[in-house]
């Protein structure tokens, strides 16, 4: 629940809707705001439902917290199940004091106990009572947010379902009356949004959401059911409870207005830089797919390696240790150690089957908003394969390009590919998922053997806007770094007066010697 998470999206000539209609009241919560076009509607009920467990209550905080402390709107908070104490403890493992809140007169907590007799119906019903209490907490601090968690106990001893619906009715007008904005929770109901399953038709707006475990990996999803009068995102979206609190992830930037840079850095090597014509743009995204043992962690890294005081660069690792890539990086004259001493380089290391994709994706935008690097590696998202199928890894990698490309940086992604060859792709993570359709550049690493020699090779699949090279070259990784060859040989396998030079730069490269005159080998 902290301070630095994402402020209400402001109306923009590509969402001109966003000055017009219901007036809103920004939640605070990073990426609810955008989904909605602004926040919750102001004077008016929202409905917040879902099981045991999926963040309702929390939400429900976020939005009255961030009302009293970033837009000047006093809350009041009345709770039917939890005491004051022990919201107190809870909202705290967020890093937020409720009780200096309440002590600053920005928050007022009321813990309504009410035993099942004193609600079972007998004769006429009504909340009278109730209500002169709502408004003498509401009156005391002149409160604009009020939040009401899980209030279904007031109506539990109610039978009579024309009474609960009036009742309900009633409640919900007293309050739009209030002219305060309102957020109440309630639980699932078995084939209904909530238990009594009449809430979400007097409620102005319905989220819905969801805890769901699959494969052993639990996932939260957040869905706006209805929303009167106003236009808003009807699809699932992912979202996380974090130590910041609920982080929502839409997908950004559904226009494509992306900045587009015509400048160029170089990838690290000099020889793939001519073959890219003249490197990468800026903000640009590149995917480097290969075998095991082509080439791609050390494209990644020589890439990662060009950062500087200005650019610095972020290495998401998903199977190797820092010290264990540092140290391998150091065999082809990388000096990484260097870079994160100087903290150029920040290198993160995690197994993809710790937690979810959602979870990834969260733990990567933190990672950036707190670091602010100019490129970002990720090495290699075939990994997640083992924790999603095409569509949601899909989905994963559609947030992460958007976003990075809002932010203006420079991602390099790394995909494991299986088999041998440029065409054997039919298995991999790139063509299942389509993820190859969502980066600017991709380049092609390919493993051989060749008269009882492995080499490599590397082409350049495409690279948008780029007059780049269609040539298959020879890659060779060695204790000076990488290094690209040309070598033309004929039908025999000796090598053709046009092309010496060139094998001249192999046999070095490899540091063989040959006798002169001697045949070249392949």
């Amino acid at each position: 629940m902290s301070a630095s998470l994402a402020r209400p999206v402001p109306a923009t000539p590509q969402h001109p809707r966003a000055r017009l209609g219901l007036a809103k009241a920004p939640t605070g919560i990073s990426g609810l705001d955008e989904l909605t076009s602004g926040g919750l509607p102001r004077g008016r009920p929202t409905l917040i439902c879902g099981g045991a467990g999926c963040g309702k209550t929390v939400l429900g905080l976020e939005f009255l917290i961030h009302g009293a402390t970033q837009f000047g709107e006093p809350g009041a908070i009345f709770t039917f199940e939890e005491r004051s104490d022990e919201l107190a403890a809870n909202v705290a493992s967020f890093g937020v004091s409720l009780p200096a809140l309440v002590a600053q007169r920005k928050l007022v907590v009321d813990h309504v106990q009410i035993d099942r007799y004193q609600i079972e119906e007998a004769g006429d019903y009504d909340l009278d009572g109730l209500l002169i209490r709502f408004a003498s907490a509401i009156d005391s601090i002149g409160a604009k947010r009020v939040l009401l968690d899980t209030p279904e106990v007031l109506f539990s001893g109610l039978p009579n379902k024309d009474i609960l619906r009036s009742e309900l009715r009633r409640l919900f007008r007293w309050l739009k009356d209030k002219g305060v904005t309102v957020v109440i929770t309630g639980e699932r109901g078995d084939s209904t949004l909530t238990r009594n399953g009449l809430e979400e038709y007097v409620s102005d707006c319905v989220i819905l959401l969801d805890l769901r475990v699959q494969d052993q990996i639990s996932t939260r999803r957040l869905r706006v059911v209805k929303y009167r009068g106003a236009r808003h995102g009807t699809d699932e979206y992912p979202f996380l409870i974090g130590d910041g609190g609920i982080s929502v992830l839409p997908l950004s930037s559904l226009l494509l207005v992306h900045e587009a840079s015509t400048e160029r850095i170089s990838c690290g090597n000099r020889e793939l830089d001519q073959m890219l014509g003249g490197g990468f743009h800026r903000g640009s995204s590149i995917l480097v797919t290969g075998g095991s043992g082509s080439g791609k962690t050390s494209i990644a890294a020589c890439f990662a390696a060009t950062c500087t005081s200005d650019t610095r660069a972020l290495y998401f690792s998903f199977e190797e240790s820092p010290a264990q890539l540092v140290r391998n990086m150091d065999s082809i004259g990388l000096n990484l150690a260097s870079l994160v001493k100087d903290d150029l380089l920040r290198i993160i290391s995690t197994r993809p089957s710790g937690f979810g994709l959602e979870a990834h994706l969260f733990t990567i935008y933190r990672s950036i908003e707190e670091f602010k690097p100019s490129l970002v590696i990720l090495d290699p998202i075939t990994d997640f394969a083992s924790i999603g199928n095409k569509n949601e890894i899909r989905a994963m990698m559609t947030r992460l390009v958007d976003h990075l490309k809002t932010k203006g940086i420079t991602a390099l992604l790394t995909s494991a590919q299986h088999g041998t060859g440029v065409l054997s792709e039919g298995s991999n993570l790139e063509a299942d998922a389509g993820i190859s359709s969502l980066i600017d550049t991709w380049i092609s690493l390919q493993s051989f053997e060749v008269a009882g020699e492995r080499n490599r090779a590397v082409s350049v699949r495409k690279s948008r806007g780029t007059a780049h090279s269609n040539q298959i070259r020879e890659f060779v990784i060695s204790s000076s770094g990488l290094s690209l060859i040309n070598t033309y040989r004929d039908a025999a396998g000796f090598v053709t007066g046009s092309a010496r030079e060139a094998q001249q730069r192999h046999d070095d490269a490899k540091g063989i010697k040959k006798t002169p005159g001697s045949p070249s080998q392949p």
